[in-house]
């Protein structure tokens, strides 16, 4: 805390505020978790994830090519952010 806000504290009688503690979080991490953060936000992943459980659950998931290929996709950037944050 800095000794001017220290005094300030006393002479005004007001409460000391709450000392603010570091984060343990590394700035490799942080820098890895906005990149994760990017990715999610570029990909199609959650809307692939919606679109396959809607149709699985009426039971009209067609397993054709474009269907593969999506699975494929979302399988690729679901393993790509588990390596990276491993």
């Amino acid at each position: 805390m800095a000794l001017a806000t220290f005094i300030r504290a006393k002479v005004l009688n007001e409460r000391l505020p709450c000392r603010k503690r570091r984060s343990s979080t590394s700035v490799t991490d942080k820098q890895a978790i906005a990149q994760i953060l990017g990715l999610l936000g570029q990909s199609r992943i959650a809307n692939n994830l919606n679109q396959f459980t809607d149709h699985a659950n009426v039971g009209s998931l067609a397993m054709d090519n474009e269907t593969r290929g999506q699975i494929e996709e979302t399988y690729d950037h679901i393993l790509f952010l588990r390596q990276t944050l491993l």
